[in-house]
C-alpha cells in the first residue's frame, strides 16, 4: 500500500536518498531545492548567528551550536514523525498532504522569531519586550524573501505557517500538527535534548532510544494529539528522565545560572535605554557589543565584563535550595516578577553592608529564582493493544509517576543567591547570619 505522503519529495528522499545536508550526529537532512530556497533566505540565515544555549558555553565550551543547526534537526524529526504517523489512518485522514508540508515548514521555521539570548530575556517578563512570535510574523510578512520562497516553491501561505506556530484558528488537523511541534514528545524536545547533550559533552540527553520512540507514535484516544504504543514505554520513560537530568546538570547548572543571572540583571538595568526592535535584529556578537557600550559607567559594566571580557569572572554561589529543602523561603522567592526579585536583592544588599561593614556595589549580590511560567508537563497516553485502552503514561510508569508527583520546576529549578567572588567567601563564613538576612529580605518585599 502506497504511503499517503509518498509524493512529498523530502519524505521520499528520507527513504531512498537524494540531496542532503549533514548535521551532528551523522544526520542526513533532505535538502531539496525547495528546502534550500527557505534556508538560503536572509531571514533564515540570521539563525546562524544565534546560539542555542546562550551562556552555557561559559561552562560547557562546546555548547556553541546555533539555532540554525537545531532548526535543521527539528525539520529532520518532522519528516520522521510524518513517515511514522502516516501509517496511522486516523492521522492521514485528518492531516492531508498540504497540511503535512505546512508542518514541515513550520518545523524548519519554529525558531524564526528568536533573538540572541531570547530565553533569559523573556524569562524576566518585561512589559517592554516584543513577543518573539511577533518577530516571526514580521520575518514572514508581505515582501519578505521568506514569504516569497514559500509561495513560489511550496505553494504555502505565510499565515498557514504562523497559525501552526502561534494558534489563531482551530481544527483537528491543527491540534495534531501543533502537538507534534510542541507537546510532551514533540520534535523540538526530541532534537534539543540530544543536540544540547552532544555539544555540551555530556551523555544525559542522548540516553533514550529516539528511533524506538518514533516507531511507537500514534494518535491519542481523542484524536487531537500524539500517543505512544506500549512498545515505546521504556523509550518514553528514558526521554522523561533525560529531560530531567539535562535541566538539572546543564540548563540549571549553578555556574550556567550564575552567568545567566549576571546577563539578566545587566539587560534589566539597560533595557529602557535600548531600541529593542533594532537590538533584537542584530547578531549575538553585535548584541553583546551594544550592551557593553551602553553599560559604560553603570553598575552593570563589571557584570558584562565578567561575562564577555578578556577574563571570565562569574559570581559565586552562596546558597541554593529547592522547594523540599526550604519550602517557605522557596515559595517566597520562586515565581515572583523579576522586578520584585531585584528589589529583594537590593534589600538583602543593604543588610549585608551592615553585616560585613563593607560598601557594596548594587550588583554584588544577585538572586536567581525560577521564572513565573512553568515547564510543560509530560502528559502523554500509552496504548495497550491487548486491552485496547489508552492510559496516561504516569499510571503505568513508576519513573514518570515519581517525577510527576514532585513538580518538575520546584525540584530542578533551584533558588540561588550569587555574590561577587570576594564577597561570596565572606558570606559563606557567616552563613547563618546571611540566611537570616535573606529570609528577612524575602518576607519584607
Amino acid at each position: 500500500m502506497l504511503h499517503p505522503y509518498a509524493e512529498i519529495p523530502e519524505l521520499s528522499d528520507l527513504q531512498v536518498g537524494g540531496p542532503l545536508v549533514r548535521i551532528p550526529m551523522q544526520l542526513d537532512v533532505p535538502f531539496t531545492p525547495r528546502v534550500r530556497a527557505i534556508v538560503d533566505t536572509v531571514e533564515f540565515q540570521r539563525l546562524r548567528h544565534i546560539t542555542q544555549l546562550g551562556l552555557a558555553d561559559r561552562v560547557y565550551p562546546g555548547a556553541t551550536h546555533t539555532r540554525f543547526e537545531h532548526a535543521l534537526g527539528v525539520f529532520h524529526n518532522a519528516l520522521r514523525y510524518l513517515w511514522q504517523l502516516g501509517k496511522d489512518p486516523r492521522f492521514s485522514q485528518v492531516v492531508d498532504t498540504h497540511q503535512a508540508e505546512v508542518l514541515m515548514v513550520a518545523a524548519l521555521l519554529h525558531d524564526l522569531g528568536h533573538w540572541p539570548f531570547c530565553h533569559p530575556i523573556e524569562d524576566m517578563g518585561l512589559a517592554e519586550l516584543p513577543p518573539h512570535e511577533a518577530f516571526a510574523a514580521e520575518f514572514l510578512g508581505p515582501g519578505s524573501e521568506l514569504a516569497a520562497a514559500l509561495e513560489q516553491h511550496w505553494n504555502i501561505r505565510a499565515d498557514e505557517v504562523l497559525d501552526v506556530l502561534t494558534p489563531k484558528t482551530d481544527s483537528p488537523a491543527l491540534r495534531l500538527m501543533r502537538s507534534i511541534l510542541s507537546g510532551p514528545i514533540d520534535i523540538d524536545k526530541m532534537d534539543y535534548l540530544e543536540r544540547d547533550s552532544l555539544h555540551a559533552g555530556v551523555p544525559y540527553g542522548r540516553n533514550f532510544d529516539r528511533s524506538r520512540l518514533i516507531q511507537s507514535l500514534l494518535v491519542n484516544e481523542a484524536g487531537d494529539g500524539l500517543a505512544i504504543s506500549a512498545k515505546g514505554k521504556t523509550a518514553a520513560e528514558l526521554m522523561v528522565f533525560a529531560r530531567y537530568v539535562m535541566f538539572s546538570e546543564v540548563y540549571w547548572h549553578h555556574a550556567v545560572r550564575s552567568a545567566t543571572c549576571m546577563f539578566a540583571r545587566s539587560f534589566y538595568e539597560l533595557h529602557r535605554q535600548l531600541d529593542l526592535q533594532s537590538l533584537f535584529r542584530l547578531t549575538e556578537y553585535d548584541v553583546i557589543r551594544e550592551l557593553q557600550r551602553q553599560a559604560v559607567g553603570t553598575p552593570v559594566a563589571p557584570l558584562l565584563e565578567g561575562l564577555f571580557g578578556a577574563k571570565r569572572r562569574l559570581h559565586k554561589r552562596v546558597i541554593e535550595f529547592t522547594a523540599d529543602q526550604s519550602p517557605e523561603l522557596y515559595r517566597a522567592l520562586a515565581g515572583r516578577p523579576y522586578a520584585e526579585t531585584v528589589e529583594v536583592g537590593l534589600q538583602l544588599l543593604s543588610a549585608l553592608e551592615r553585616l560585613t561593614g563593607r560598601t557594596l556595589a548594587a550588583t554584588d549580590v544577585l538572586i536567581d529564582a525560577p521564572p513565573v511560567h512553568k515547564e510543560v508537563e509530560f502528559r502523554v497516553e500509552i496504548y495497550d493493544p491487548k486491552a485496547r485502552v489508552y492510559r496516561p503514561l504516569g499510571q503505568v510508569s513508576p519513573v514518570v509517576d515519581a517525577l510527576a508527583r514532585t513538580q518538575f520546576d520546584d525540584f530542578v529549578k533551584r533558588v540561588r543567591v550569587f555574590a561577587e567572588p570576594d564577597l561570596a567567601r565572606i558570606l559563606k563564613d557567616r552563613y547563618d547570619e546571611f540566611v537570616r538576612e535573606l529570609e528577612a529580605a524575602a518576607c519584607s518585599t
